[in-house]
């Protein structure tokens, strides 16, 4: 009989809105530091190695890492990017980037098959910082059967992401090409904040979420960075995280842009005009209610800097023309 680490429906839906859209988490903040000291003191490739997890956990490795499981999409888009393919034995019901991915063994979706991920033999398991709340046991399971797991920090914006790629690539004998994609993605940042730092600021508000439970991104969320960076202005920053909020709410803040970032309700941009009230709002009297891909604009990755693109496109497409 299969053991299976079980996520029950309404707190899987809750960590996926908080972890893909963004929800930051700080507990662990004094691991960053001392995590970045060990890794600089130590010859960047040179195996054995010894490096800090999230939660301030020592993993020692012996080699580079010959199998592979991830238990996130972002972990995920990292290790196919830094040209782990034939490395990675096993990922989530999620992952869908890239196409490879959905070749892979799965492992679980709402729950991990423990004992399936067992059986792969893993040098490592990479988790999640945001995802702790939940899969505490599973990677406690995973321990006790002799695992190595290493928790990802939740970055909070683009340079806590460029380290956690650097971190990965070195773990796993790859940090030459984790730098090539830091690099890359440090070109297009660059290039798109140079084209709206002269723009006069939007008001915007970011939709996870429909109705009647519309989540948007607060204060301290990734996407908040991201608003901040191409000169938006968040309308739901008097917020903290991701949090519920009212139509009324939004009817108030009159956003000159609504961005949606969720694609589960069809005809959503032309559902969101006709709620009551939203036709005083100005994202709707000027047709400004743009879609953008969750998966770009959340996943702490090597498209995040298509994504940062993606959203300034979205706010402001007449500096893009």
């Amino acid at each position: 009989m299969k053991k299976f680490w079980k996520i029950g429906l309404s707190a899987f839906l809750a960590v996926g809105l908080l972890a893909a859209c963004g929800q930051e988490a700080k507990d662990n903040k004094p691991a960053t530091e001392q995590q970045t000291q060990q890794e600089t003191a130590q010859d960047e490739a040179t195996f054995p190695m010894t490096i800090t997890d999230a939660l301030g956990k020592d993993i020692t490795l012996e080699a580079p890492p010959e199998k592979i499981v991830s238990l996130i999409p972002s972990n995920t888009e990292i290790l196919f990017g830094l040209g782990l393919n034939d490395e990675i034995v096993g990922v989530t019901d999620n992952d869908d980037y890239p196409p490879e991915a959905t070749e892979k063994d799965k492992v679980g979706g709402m729950e991990y098959d423990i004992e399936k991920i067992i059986a792969l033999k893993p040098d490592i398991v990479f988790s999640h910082e945001s995802s702790m709340s939940l899969s505490e046991e599973a990677i406690a399971q995973l321990e006790s059967a002799g695992l190595k797991v290493f928790v990802v920090r939740n970055a909070q914006d683009f340079n806590e992401t460029y380290t956690t790629i650097e971190q990965l690539g070195r773990a796993t004998g790859k940090l030459p090409e984790a730098e090539k994609i830091v690099a890359n993605m440090k070109a297009k940042v660059e290039e798109v904040l140079t084209k709206v730092k002269d723009v006069e600021p939007k008001k915007v508000l970011v939709e996870a979420s429909d109705e009647p439970d519309i989540y948007t991104a607060g204060n301290g969320t990734f996407m908040n960075a991201m608003l901040e960076m191409i000169n938006a202005e968040n309308v739901a920053v008097d917020g903290d995280n991701w949090y519920k909020i009212d139509a009324e709410q939004i009817i108030a803040k009159n956003p000159d842009v609504i961005v949606v970032t969720y694609h589960y309700v069809p005809d959503i941009l032309t559902k969101i005009p006709k709620r009551a009230g939203f036709d005083t709002i100005n994202a709707v009297k000027n047709n400004a209610i743009v879609q953008v891909d969750e998966s770009t604009t959340s996943r702490q990755g090597p498209r995040l800097a298509e994504g940062l693109e993606e959203l300034a496109k979205a706010i402001y497409p007449e500096v893009f023309k």
